[in-house]
């Protein structure tokens, strides 16, 4: 019955989406014709090689226009964020009753029988559609945007995607990615399922082995800031696995889609590090161990 109803409201969603975005285009037609006028008055004023006063108080009321219009495409696009990710949210809530029902259908089936490369591809796509924070001028990023950490009483949901440090069959310890199954506040525990063992290797592991992963990207171009540093520590996915390992990190992202450029600490180079390699955001976290191994 849940799964019917998330579908409903999907549907409706998906309607709202498309009326927003037709808003979105109708806005910005209609403000192309005042920015026209402002090219063409600069054009004038430059031909005439003054500015008057008459130039002056034209162009102050085509950019209190302009602004205005700007303002309310951005409240519009807003909006249409809010609805994409109302839509991956309960996209994210089926895909998990479905996996407790033990409903898969022929384009989700159980992690445990994927292909390496269809697991590979799904989290490259999780990594490209992480949502880009998009504050309001002034606005600060939130905890688990870039670089930042989630708050000391962040609680990881059902779904959600974390680097969880396990025991290895050899008995090391190691960082890998797992999905979060359930916390029992209780025990202060979370039990997790290994993504790339899905429903054979399920782990009952406290908070301090859990790091949440960024639930958005940070913009190198407004919020450098959550963005780690050159030369800090990191733990990283290393491509074409589902492990974290200690890394430095040789370089931030300089723009939206950029991924970080990290060097993965490795004996078997003269240095003690990998050649640079570059992982998403998404799979990049502050190393809580400072000691190198």
């Amino acid at each position: 019955m849940a799964l019917v109803s998330a579908d409903t409201r999907i549907s409706e969603l998906l309607s709202e989406l498309h009326r927003l975005i037709k808003q979105t285009q109708e806005e910005r037609s209609r403000s192309e014709h005042n920015l026209l006028n402002i090219q063409k008055t600069h054009e004038r004023m430059q031909t005439e090689n003054k500015i008057s006063p008459y130039y002056r108080t034209k162009l102050r009321g085509l950019y209190t226009t302009a602004k205005a219009d700007a303002e309310a495409e951005c409240g519009i696009l807003r909006k249409a964020l809010d609805k994409i990710a109302e839509i991956k949210s309960l996209l994210e809530e089926r895909r998990i009753a479905a996996k407790i029902a033990g409903l898969y259908n022929d384009s989700d089936p159980p992690r445990k029988t994927m292909r390496r490369g269809v697991l590979m591809t799904l989290l490259q796509q999780s990594a490209m559609t992480l949502p880009l924070w998009i504050g309001k001028p002034g606005e600060s990023p939130p905890p688990l945007c870039g670089a930042i950490p989630a708050s000391s009483d962040y609680v990881a949901k059902p779904g959600d995607k974390v680097a969880a440090r396990v025991k290895a069959v050899d008995g090391d310890e190691q960082w890998i990615l797992a999905e979060v199954v359930s916390y029992s506040h209780a025990a202060n525990k979370y039990e997790v399922d290994d993504i790339d063992e899905e429903g054979k290797e399920r782990h009952t592991l406290s908070r301090r082995r859990i790091i949440p992963l960024p639930q958005w990207k940070a913009n190198p171009e407004t919020d450098p800031q959550a963005l780690f540093t050159k030369d800090q520590l990191v733990l990283a996915l290393y491509p074409q696995t589902t492990c974290f390992y200690r890394a430095l990190i040789h370089a931030p992202p300089q723009r939206p889609q950029d991924d970080y450029s990290v060097l993965f600490e490795d004996t078997s180079y003269a240095d003690g590090y990998s050649p640079p390699l570059n992982v998403a955001q998404r799979y990049v976290v502050a190393c809580k161990e400072t000691k190198k191994k």
